[in-house]
């Protein structure tokens, strides 16, 4: 496994493209994880879950636009 050293010096060598591209979705990742964990640990709204429409994410979805026009 590669330590967070040997990735940083990796990324520095990526174009600024390349470092926007990943800081991006970087953000979603951390973004899903923190609403999954909220999610688990908000236990007085699991009655509500599945009948409330699902959250769109504004830049998971600006993600997959820009994924769709690079096609």
């Amino acid at each position: 496994m590669s330590t967070y050293n040997e990735i940083y010096s990796q990324v520095e060598n990526l174009t600024p493209e390349e470092q926007l591209r990943l800081l991006e979705e970087l953000a979603v990742l951390v973004r899903q994880r923190v609403i999954s964990q909220h999610h688990t640990s908000s236990k007085k709204f699991d009655r509500w879950f599945g009948f409330l429409p699902e959250r769109i994410d504004a830049l998971e979805f600006q993600l997959q636009l820009r994924r769709e026009w690079d096609e």
